[in-house]
């Protein structure tokens, strides 16, 4: 059912016809920045039922809990305790350009030591920090996490990852990024996928809608935007105004292949010279049947093991030997052997001979 599911969409897909749709510029580039900063900090999580850490297993998490609880003026000094309930965790977020003091941030929470399961956990206060050590955020809060588990006497089941989760919202920013927007003479647009002919359409564009020279291709993947010449109120309103401007994007032709799962994505520019192909699998099969022979009862006689094998090779009917036509798309060629059936391992296989024998014009990419 998948299968002739899989065939009717990527019939559907090639009938289709191709057609150039333009797209926004703020989907095209990053803005000179505006970024995010990575976030991090090690804390600890209470609550559990019986999936915590083992002491033993993780002194640290021993440690962090003392000086919580020292911190709280709880003196534990000497005392052994052996909760099962507490696990050390990192927790790790992203803090988004331009967010201000008092503003929240999704956190992902995850386990360090031999816990077994965050579900059901509360993270209690913790710092996270920056590269430069400065403390930006602080994250608390109960964790959402993805997974299950169960466990018995004689077997256990596990189904997703249960010792990690997250938290939204689940941290408050402290301290903001001292970066000074408006005082931005120039900015500069860095193409996600670099390339020399869309960069150009983006110059263009941007010239175009201001109706005079704004902005300047340096390369392949960079265009500048003198906000200056803009005539803007501010950067931000320059860049509101760049960021909804359409282009039509170049890209390179491209075929991605996964080989454990049988996937094939490929563009609509990829091109196949004149070539002929032929495909078939062997099959090699091996049987060992020893024949045990037994002597007659009161005879003179030993066992005997008379060693019998059976080989085989088997020819699995494949394709003939086809020939494609010079400039034939990859796509016309997909659509011709799924219409004989042929797997899509086999169609890897196909599409890597081809593109050994020079025959495949794109960028093959296998994962």
């Amino acid at each position: 059912m998948f299968k002739t599911l899989l065939s009717l969409l990527l019939a559907i897909c090639l009938a289709l016809p191709a057609t150039a749709n333009p797209i926004r510029i703020k989907d095209l580039v990053e803005f000179d920045g505006v970024r995010g900063n990575d976030l991090v900090g090690y804390g600890l999580v209470v609550g559990l039922n019986g999936t915590g850490d083992g002491i033993r297993n993780a002194p640290f998490t021993e440690e962090i809990m003392s000086s919580i609880l020292e911190r709280l003026g709880v003196n534990v000094t000497g005392e052994q305790f052996r909760p099962k309930n507490v696990a050390a965790v990192f927790v790790t977020a992203d803090l988004p350009p331009f967010s201000r003091a008092g503003s929240k941030i999704d956190v992902t929470v995850s386990a360090i030591g031999d816990a077994k399961s965050l579900l059901g956990g509360t993270l209690i206060m913790t710092p996270l920090n920056a590269p430069d050590g400065q403390i930006y955020a602080v994250a608390q809060g109960t964790i959402i996490a993805g997974g299950a588990s169960a466990q018995g006497d004689g077997a256990s089941v596990v189904q997703g990852v249960p010792t990690s989760g997250v938290i939204p919202s689940g941290a408050r920013v402290e301290r903001e990024i001292d970066f000074d927007f408006t005082q931005m003479k120039s900015v500069r647009l860095a193409l996600r996928e670099p390339d020399f002919t869309t960069a150009e359409r983006i110059e263009n564009a941007i010239n175009q809608d201001f109706g005079r020279v704004v902005s300047r291709m340096l390369d392949a993947g960079t265009v500048v935007l003198d906000i200056k010449a803009t005539r803007e109120l501010s950067p931000a309103h320059a860049l509101g105004r760049v960021e909804n401007i359409f282009v039509q994007p170049e890209r390179k032709a491209r075929v991605v292949v996964d080989q454990r799962s049988g996937t094939i994505v490929m563009g609509e520019d990829v091109r196949i010279s004149r070539v002929a192909v032929s495909q078939g699998n062997l099959t090699l099969r091996i049987e060992e049947e020893p024949l045990v022979v037994q002597p007659n009862p009161f005879s003179e006689g030993g066992t005997v093991v008379i060693p019998r094998t059976r080989a085989a090779i088997d020819e699995e009917p494949g394709i003939g030997l086809a020939e494609i036509h010079e400039g034939t798309s990859l796509s016309e060629v997909i659509a011709g052997l799924n219409a004989l059936g042929v797997s899509p391992r086999d169609m890897i296989d196909i599409l890597k001979s081809i593109k050994a024998a020079g025959a495949l014009h794109a960028e093959f990419v296998v994962r």
